[in-house]
C-alpha cells in the first residue's frame, strides 16, 4: 500500500485520460443503452468490488426500472499493477437461478476476470448476463470477450480514477487519470 505522500506524488504527475464531466456524460449514456435493453427483465445488478462501486452507485441512480442489487468480490490484482491469479472472496448473496444478471466493473483489461466471473455465474443458473464497464483498455490484445456496455476506452497505460486503484490510492477521484509513463 502506497503512504499518502507517494499517491499525492503519483497524482501530481499524472495525466488526465477523461474529465469528470465526461465520465459523468459516459455513464448517463450507458444507462440510457442498458435501460433499453433490460428495463424488462428486472435484473440483478452484480458490482465487482471493490472497482465497480463509484461506475455501479453512478449508474444505478441513472436506471429507472426494477432491480436487484447485489455484489461479487474477486480480484486478480490486490495492491498489485499486474495481474495474478484469480482470487475468490465473496459469490453474490441474491440467487442468480434463472435471473438476468447485470455485472458491473471497473475495468476491461485482458478480460479473465469478466471471463471467470460469467462462467461463475453461469453454473450458479443466470439466464443471461451482461456487462458494463466504466472503462475499456485499449491494449491491442485478443480479450475473451467484449464487455456490453462500455462507458469510455483508455489508452494502454496505467490508469487510475473512478474506482481505479493506484497502489490502493485514489480510487475516489470523479475523473480518469494515468500514472506518468517514465
Amino acid at each position: 500500500m502506497t503512504d499518502s505522500r507517494e499517491a499525492i506524488k503519483i497524482f501530481a504527475g499524472a495525466e488526465i485520460i477523461h474529465s469528470a464531466e465526461t465520465v459523468d456524460l459516459a455513464v448517463k449514456h450507458v444507462a440510457t443503452r442498458i435501460t433499453e435493453k433490460l428495463e424488462n427483465s428486472n435484473p440483478l445488478v452484480l458490482c465487482v468490488m471493490t472497482g465497480g462501486v463509484p461506475f455501479a452507485g453512478a449508474l444505478m441512480m441513472r436506471l429507472r426500472f426494477p432491480l436487484d442489487f447485489d455484489y461479487i468480490h474477486v480480484t486478480r490484482y490486490g495492491q498489485k499493477t499486474s495481474g495474478g491469479e484469480l482470487s475468490w472472496r465473496s459469490l453474490p448473496k441474491t440467487p442468480v437461478e434463472g435471473r438476468t444478471v447485470l455485472i458491473v466493473d471497473d475495468i476491461l483489461d485482458e478480460g479473465f476476470t469478466l471471463e471467470s466471473i460469467i462462467a461463475r455465474l453461469r453454473e450458479l443458473g443466470a439466464e443471461a448476463c451482461y456487462t458494463a464497464v466504466a472503462v475499456d483498455k485499449q491494449n491491442g490484445k485478443k480479450k475473451p470477450l467484449q464487455a456490453d456496455f462500455v462507458a469510455l476506452p483508455v489508452p494502454d497505460r496505467f490508469v487510475f480514477g473512478f474506482g481505479m486503484d493506484v497502489s490502493g490510492k485514489w480510487r475516489n477521484l470523479p475523473a480518469i487519470y494515468a500514472v506518468k509513463e517514465d
